[in-house]
Order: C-alpha cells, then sequence, then structure tokens
C-alpha cells in the first residue's frame, strides 16, 4: 500500500539539468532549464548557483511565476572551517544570496561545505580530515551563519554533508552535529551523497531527525560507486562515471526515506537532483519526467 507523503513538497534543481556553476558553455541555458523544469511536473525549484537565474528579484519572480514554479531555498558554499579570516568573503556571498532567497518568498539556504578536492580538476587543495581547531572554527562559523540569516533574513540554515568534503561520513555528520546549536544549524540530507560516503539515510533521520529541515533526492549505482572506491576517483570525475543514477536503479532506496521522513510530522522540501555535469542538453528533461512519475508512485 502506497503511503500518502503530504508532510514533503517535492521539487527540482539546476542541478538535475547539469548545471554547476553561474556560467558555463556546456550547461543548458537557464530559459530552457525553467521551461522544462515546469513541463516535468515540477512546482518547487532551487536557485542554483549564484548567478545562474536571473538575480534580478523582479526579473527572477516574473520568469519563475509564469511557469508556475516557486523558489525552495538559495545554495552557498562556505569554507569557515578555515576560521575568523574568511568570514568577510563568506558573508559578502551569503547576503548576496540570501536577499534574493528571501525576495523570491523562500526560507531556508543550503550551506555546502568546501571541497578538499577541487571539482574541475580533481586536484586535492586540503587535507581531507580536519584538525580539532578546524572543528571548532567549522562549528562556530555555521552558528555564526544560522544566527545573521535566521535575524537579519527570517532564513533557516540546512548544512549539506557532500562527497569530498569535510562534511561527508556518518562519522563527520554526527560530530558536526552534535558540536552545533540545534536551534541554528539544521541539516539537509542528501541522500546520494550520503551513500557515496557510506551512511545509511534511514538510520540518520531516526538518529537526528529534529535536526534534519531539508532533503536532496538522489540515487548511486553501486556498481559504479564499488569501482569509484577501488581507484580512490575524486568526486567529479565519478559523476562523469555516472555514480548518481536515474530512480529506482541506484541506492538507498527511496520508498523508506521518504516514509521516514513522513513520520517526522513536519513539512518538508524533498528536492530531486541527479548531479550529472556535464550532459548533452537533450538528457535531463526525460528523466525528470521518469523521477517526478516514480515519486508520485511512492506517494510523493
Amino acid at each position: 500500500m502506497t503511503v500518502t507523503l503530504d508532510r514533503l513538497r517535492v521539487g527540482s534543481a539546476p542541478d538535475s539539468w547539469g548545471v554547476w556553476f553561474p556560467d558555463d558553455p556546456q550547461q543548458v541555458p537557464w530559459q530552457r532549464f525553467l521551461d522544462e523544469v515546469a513541463a516535468s511536473g515540477y512546482e518547487w525549484i532551487e536557485l542554483g548557483p549564484y548567478g545562474y537565474l536571473p538575480v534580478d528579484p523582479a526579473r527572477l519572480a516574473d520568469e519563475v511565476g509564469r511557469r508556475g514554479l516557486r523558489v525552495s531555498a538559495g545554495t552557498v558554499f562556505t569554507a569557515l572551517h578555515r576560521g575568523p579570516a574568511v568570514w568577510e568573503e563568506t558573508w559578502a556571498h551569503v547576503r548576496r544570496v540570501a536577499e534574493l532567497t528571501r525576495a523570491m518568498g523562500a526560507e531556508h539556504v543550503v550551506v555546502i561545505p568546501s571541497f578538499w578536492r577541487d571539482d574541475r580538476t580533481a586536484r586535492e587543495i586540503e587535507p581531507p580530515e580536519l584538525t580539532a581547531g578546524q572543528w571548532r572554527h567549522l562549528a562556530s562559523g555555521m552558528e555564526r551563519l544560522g544566527r545573521e540569516l535566521r535575524d537579519g533574513y527570517g532564513l533557516d540554515i540546512v548544512v549539506h554533508p557532500h562527497a569530498d568534503t569535510h562534511i561527508d561520513t556518518e562519522e563527520h555528520v554526527g560530530r558536526f552535529l552534535d558540536a552545533t546549536d540545534p536551534d541554528l544549524v539544521g541539516l539537509c540530507l542528501d541522500t546520494g551523497h550520503y551513500a557515496y560516503c557510506g551512511g545509511d539515510s534511514v538510520k540518520l533521520i531516526e538518529t537526528y531527525g529534529e535536526r534534519i529541515g531539508y532533503l536532496h533526492l538522489k540515487q548511486v549505482d553501486p556498481e559504479v560507486l564499488a569501482d569509484v572506491r577501488a581507484h580512490g576517483t575524486p568526486f567529479g570525475p565519478a559523476v562523469r562515471q555516472g555514480v548518481m543514477c536515474e530512480p529506482p536503479r541506484g541506492v538507498p532506496a527511496l520508498e523508506p526515506v521518504l516514509a521516514a521522513a513522513q513520520k517526522l510530522g513536519v513539512d518538508m522540501f524533498a528536492i530531486v537532483e541527479q548531479d550529472m555535469y556535464p550532459c548533452p542538453p537533450e538528457q535531463p528533461m526525460p528523466i525528470a519526467v521518469r523521477t517526478r512519475r516514480y515519486l508520485r508512485g511512492c506517494g510523493a
């Protein structure tokens, strides 16, 4: 029997159209993304990398509104483990995203920690493990970010564990959550990234459910993932290898994840993402249509 997932608001994001950067000739134009995401049956979208969609609030509101779309969140990348010295530069970027996010009526900012491997070249740019001092900087910096966005913009931050960042595995996610104030810092659970890094999404929801304020729905191909792990392949090349796949072909199974999120009893966005940068321009929409149909079959 299909469970009714009436607390989950399903959407998609530029990432599902192969968009990783504000401007890149390998990416589809933003107009095509908006046209196709609406035609695929989604109502909610994320802003994606700042500058990909128009940053003028009036123009963006018109563009999304006339397609029947609404914005669920903005996204920022941060390197707060580097300490107070990076705060001003970080805040300058976050503030622009926050202003546009609030203007679009959204209430969340998805915060992605900086990569320790370059996402274009795969070159290692920092050690993969943080020192105790860097963990303290990361926790206090995220709390400050959460407080500033809550008090200044009425927005909640949801931190996104991500492959090739310092918040990735079950151990690191638990350490981060235990070190941060629940009133200031929530979690965006990306089911694909968490599986990529060896985590169990259902277990995380059942253990830290009160911290999870947002979902990214994604699956990984277990055979490709095994090869990625065997060869130590960085995340960018792994995506080009096809490590992220169309549901329900991969792991984790999404039905138990959705059911566990529904049991939390709170309204929550569940935004579909399928990393596939770069990809042919005709590839994303058929996948998006099939994925939306699949999620409806799950009750969402």
